[in-house]
């Protein structure tokens, strides 16, 4: 027989394992500027530095972010994309790696960014994806 004491002790574990869980993979979502990027719309794009992402709900065990763009209306063009460590940070600012500019050939294009969350093991834990047109 659990006395009240033993059930007080388990409502306050349970208490304070409710708060203290990390972010769920499923949480995981990301926003992202182009940054301060040549502008191109001549079909040809440029090699630049990756865009400003900034990150939310990232789970513990996340060690790698890689980051990979698509045109959607041209989704067979590789525009590429890089990897992170992930140390915590909120922010991924530019330099981080390189990629192939948004160039759209006339008008405008709805580019994709996916991210993928790796652990230790590189094995995905998570995924989330952000879109803005250009220009």
């Amino acid at each position: 027989m659990v006395g009240v004491r033993g059930i007080i002790g388990v409502c306050f574990v349970i208490l304070i394992m409710g708060t203290s869980q990390p972010a769920n993979a499923d949480e995981f979502s990301f926003k992202f500027e182009w940054g301060d990027i040549p502008s191109c719309t001549s079909g040809n794009p440029n090699i630049v530095p990756n865009p400003i992402f900034t990150l939310s709900n990232v789970p513990a065990g996340t060690k790698v972010i890689k980051f990979f763009l698509t045109d959607i209306q041209v989704p067979g063009y590789d525009h590429g994309g890089g990897p992170i460590t992930y140390t915590g940070q909120a922010v991924i600012q530019p330099g981080a790696f390189e990629y192939k500019s948004p160039c759209p050939p006339s008008g405008s294009h709805t580019y994709e960014w996916v991210g993928w969350l790796k652990d230790a093991n590189d094995d995905t834990i998570g995924k989330a994806i952000a879109q803005k047109d250009y220009p």
